[in-house]
């Protein structure tokens, strides 16, 4: 049966062979672009999370603030301010905390190494802030740890890229000394290489970091920057967060709903409204290929009525002689998934062609261009150009397929 279709299928292409072209070009045109728009939305959903994940995953940054409603007597317009202690009052009295870290911060520092000085923001913070924060050493150095915070130790670790500007391109700091503010640190450690949109006080590339008891030592600071919190589990972040504002309301007295009594970075929820973001531009992309498709499509399902008309004598003796109403649906079934697949596979090809190609372009150094060049192809979009192909090739057959089906043979043998 396999056999006798695709014999008819190749004569009828040698027979209509400029119009069966067009609309395999036509397929392939429409595939290629429904796969490389949802490859681009894909790439680009994915690098709007990537670039908050780069400042932090599943976090709660909590600063000071000031109260908007007056509370058991006390009057609007207090400020609030957190201290050290903040932090473990927040881990005892809320189960749902995995850890924690303490930010203190200071802008326009003095790095100097030799004649070498720059200024840029310099952070105190404790061992939980590498991982909350992904703050990750590159290879051969590490970041604070808790003996760098009992013993209030000069270390330092510095952003990837202020070190560059400190020790120059290709220089390896680790070990050396740098002085931070007239008093000299041992550099333990350089950020690996991240990418990031989001940041406080400036991105971690361009920053220092020191122990929180180191910086409360030499800068003699009682309020901390802000304080950073983890879950366990990131759909209990609303929990968690009211949690927050009720814990440091009883202490500080205010209203658990004044939402202006604490700035509050909600990364958990940052998360889901950029992938909502990022998924709203992926399924327009998606749309825009598939009408572009079904284009294709109608195309299909034009050459297959003109070769039903054409071929109405043929159907009529093949029904004469005993073909079934199935038997002729398939023939042009098969034709038009044939077209619709053979093109879409191609297209295809191209695109992966075309993504391989320009995921090779470097992006280092153009933000924009990260956004711009990083298509993505996964089994989710395969999938679906396969179900849209199959889709066209069904919807493009399946009205011809009918209307030759449905041919009276005695009719048919008089159609000229």
């Amino acid at each position: 049966m396999f056999r006798i279709l695709l014999e008819d299928f190749i004569g009828d292409l040698k027979v209509q062979r400029t119009r069966a072209l067009l609309t395999f070009l036509a397929v392939t045109w429409g595939t290629l672009a429904v796969v490389l728009l949802l490859a681009f939305g894909e790439g680009l959903k994915r690098t709007i999370r990537d670039g908050l994940l780069g400042a932090g995953e599943r976090i709660f940054m909590i600063y000071g603030g000031e109260t908007s409603k007056t509370f058991a007597g006390l009057p609007q317009g207090r400020r609030i301010q957190l201290v050290e202690e903040d932090l473990d009052l927040i881990e005892r009295a809320i189960p749902d905390i995995d850890r924690g870290s303490i930010a203190y911060g200071r802008w326009g520092t003095a790095f100097q190494l030799g004649k070498t000085r720059t200024n840029a923001y310099l952070e105190g913070a404790g061992p939980d802030h590498q991982a909350m924060r992904h703050m990750d050493p590159a290879p051969g150095g590490r970041f604070i740890n808790a003996m760098d915070i009992a013993q209030k130790r000069r270390v330092l670790f510095l952003g990837n890229e202020l070190a560059e500007r400190i020790f120059g391109k290709g220089g390896d700091p680790v070990g050396k000394l740098v002085v931070v503010d007239g008093l000299p640190f041992t550099v333990v450690g350089t950020l690996k290489k991240k990418f990031q949109d989001s940041s406080n006080n400036g991105p971690d590339a361009e920053r220092g970091v020191i122990p929180y008891s180191t910086f409360r030592t030499i800068y003699g600071f009682r309020f901390v920057n802000h304080l950073i919190v983890q879950p366990h589990d990131a759909s209990r972040g609303p929990l968690v967060k009211s949690d927050l504002y009720r814990v440091l309301g009883r202490k500080y007295r205010f209203d658990a709903a004044d939402e202006r009594a604490l700035g509050m970075w909600d990364f958990i929820e940052g998360e889901k409204e950029n992938l909502a973001v990022g998924l709203g531009i992926q399924i327009f992309m998606g749309l825009v290929g598939a009408f572009t498709l079904l284009i294709a499509g109608v195309g299909v399902a034009n050459i297959m009525y003109v070769v039903v008309k054409e071929r109405t004598q043929e159907i009529g003796i093949k029904r004469a002689l005993g073909a079934r109403r199935r038997h002729i649906m398939a023939q042009f079934l098969f034709e038009a998934m044939a077209i619709a697949v053979s093109g879409g596979l191609v297209g295809l090809a191209v695109a992966t062609l075309i993504v391989l190609g320009v995921d090779a372009i470097p992006t280092e150094g153009n933000p924009a261009m990260q956004y711009i060049l990083s298509p993505t192809l996964s089994w989710p979009i395969a999938l679906i150009c396969v179900s849209i192909l199959i889709g066209v090739g069904l919807a493009a057959g399946l009205l011809p397929a009918r209307r030759a089906a449905a041919v009276d043979p005695v009719e048919s043998l008089r159609y000229e």
